[in-house]
């Protein structure tokens, strides 16, 4: 063999040796992904759609008639708007439980949470100091982290409207509320409720019947069923299903619903309802994330932003209704009328709120005293 040809032999050799370097072989390190051995977080970006799978936990049953089907719909809103992949763990309980279904989403890629029950809270928070490459989101809560926002509508606002309905309807004079737990936010409903009840029917009052459960649909219509042989002949709610609104179709007397507009559920009875539009809100946060512009929030969304609104009023609704409902929400939407605006008395007749105040929002999420014209005591849990 020539040297000529040796030559180029040992420069082809060297060659393929270089190419071989180049592209790393099996042999070489592997990469470590951020986040995959710690924080067990995705470490894709989610900057684009492909990136982005959202997931949702509820505590009762998607189709529950109530809340948690107020927010399926907001799920199936961000799909259709967005284009983004999500999952849904329903009937999840408060507690441990929720840790074990939230893991289970971010374990089947979800990147994006929202946990939709006040009870999920802490369980939230827990498992998103695990997760810092997770985005969170709580519903109805006050927690905030770098990664967790908490969110929620100022249905106070739709629930004064739904009372001047009920306030207005009424010949007994006697309004039962099916309520769930003793926390602000039903407190706060309540509260907003009568004072509506009130602004239109002073000798109205309102009682309260708990039932220390958010969805349990047998609870709630023994509740609402003990109500009505009090003498109530409208009911109200702050629970999940539709029970009380069939209880008070049963007894030939009237309902407000709560969370979803659901007039199927008892036809002859339901007059309206305060709801939950999610689906806005849904888009605009994914969408950020998909930007790269997300920072974790405190939001809470009013009428006039369409994230709570009142149901249209059925024509069981009382005569003149629709046109005082109007005229509040006109006041409520451009801001010259707030529901806690004084004065205001608590049940035993003490001023809370001075003539020419009103309560703050915050003053409105830590409320644990009913106004004057409820019927009930805020028991513990």
């Amino acid at each position: 063999m020539s040297k000529k040809v040796i030559s180029s032999v040992v420069a082809l050799v060297m060659m393929l040796s270089l190419v071989l370097a180049g592209c790393g072989g099996s042999q070489a390190p592997a990469a470590k992904t951020e986040g995959t051995s710690t924080d067990k977080a995705p470490a894709a970006s989610t900057n684009a759609k492909t990136d982005v799978k959202v997931g949702f936990i509820y505590v009762g049953p998607a189709n529950d008639g109530g809340w948690s089907q107020a927010h399926d719909e907001g799920r199936k809103y961000l799909e259709e708007k967005l284009g983004v992949k999500t999952l849904y763990r329903e009937n999840v309980p408060e507690g441990p439980e929720c840790e074990k279904a939230i893991t289970d989403l971010i374990d089947q890629g979800c990147n994006v949470i929202f946990t939709t029950s006040y009870g999920f809270m802490d369980p939230t928070e827990k498992v998103a100091k695990q997760y810092p490459n997770v985005k969170f989101f709580h519903c109805s809560g006050n927690k905030m982290a770098e990664n967790m926002s908490n969110y929620f509508g100022k249905i106070n606002e739709p629930r004064y409207l739904s009372g001047i309905v009920a306030g207005m309807k009424t010949k007994a004079n006697k309004i039962g509320y099916v309520a769930a737990y003793e926390t602000p936010e039903v407190i706060s409903g309540i509260n907003a409720f009568t004072l509506g009840v009130q602004s239109v029917n002073p000798n109205a009052k309102v009682i309260v019947k708990w039932t220390h459960t958010w969805i349990d649909a047998a609870k709630e219509k023994d509740a609402a069923i003990a109500a009505l042989d009090e003498g109530c002949d409208v009911l109200a709610q702050h629970n999940d299903s539709p029970a009380p609104q069939i209880a008070a179709e049963q007894r030939g007397v009237w309902a407000i619903g709560y969370d979803i507009y659901n007039p199927q559920a008892a036809p002859k009875a339901y007059m309206t309802a305060p709801v939950f539009r999610w689906g806005p809100y849904y888009v605009e946060q994914v969408k950020a994330i998909m930007d790269g512009t997300w920072k974790a929030s405190s939001y809470l969304g009013t009428m006039k932003d369409g994230v709570v609104d009142l149901g249209p009023l059925t024509s069981v609704a009382p005569e003149g209704a629709k046109e005082k409902v109007e005229a509040v929400k006109s006041k409520m939407l451009d801001g010259s009328f707030n529901v806690f605006s004084g004065p205001i008395k608590d049940q035993s007749g003490a001023v809370k709120v001075e003539a020419g105040k009103a309560l703050t929002d915050q003053d409105v999420l830590s409320m644990m005293w009913f106004v004057q014209g409820v019927e009930g005591k805020i028991e513990s849990k």
